[in-house]
């Protein structure tokens, strides 16, 4: 497979990006100075929900260079957020069940989008810390019994 053909990570990534963004639910307010967008952990979390694994750190940055360079996402602050372009690109695919979104993804990019290049990198302790915030995030919590009560009768 050639540079200039999209590859199915480019096309997970992509949609892990769009789900984990929730249709704009994480939106920046205009009273707040929150920015925009998604956090890394949040990617990485509806990247494994999708394809049971996490990204490995050059996955995830060839995949949002060529993304970048598509203009179809963008990144700043450590935020990810999709461009209006992804945003058409996503709200214009197929529609398909969950099990082969990433699949539609990857032939639509291949239909109406040249993949780009984008300067951009991940640092391997951003990414470790991200998939050390998503797993923490995993672990259940133990129930702990109501203040004063030792569980016995």
């Amino acid at each position: 497979m050639g540079e200039n053909a999209w590859r199915r990570t480019d096309a997970w990534i992509f949609v892990s990006l769009v789900i984990a963004s929730g249709a704009g639910r994480h939106r920046r307010s205009p009273t707040t100075r929150r920015p925009e967008g998604v956090r890394l952990a949040d990617v990485l979390s509806t990247a494994d929900h999708l394809d049971q694994s996490i990204p490995e750190r050059h996955d995830i940055e060839e995949a949002i260079r060529r993304l970048l360079g598509a203009g179809l996402v963008d990144v700043a602050d450590g935020w990810f957020r999709i461009t209006p372009a992804g945003e058409r690109l996503w709200r214009s695919r197929p529609t398909a069940g969950l099990a082969t979104t990433v699949d539609t993804v990857q032939s639509v990019l291949d239909r109406r989008h040249a993949p780009g290049t984008a300067e951009w990198h991940l640092d391997e302790a951003e990414h470790a810390a991200a998939v050390q915030e998503y797993l923490v995030r995993t672990i259940p919590m133990p129930r702990q019994s109501p203040e004063g009560h030792s569980g016995r009768s």
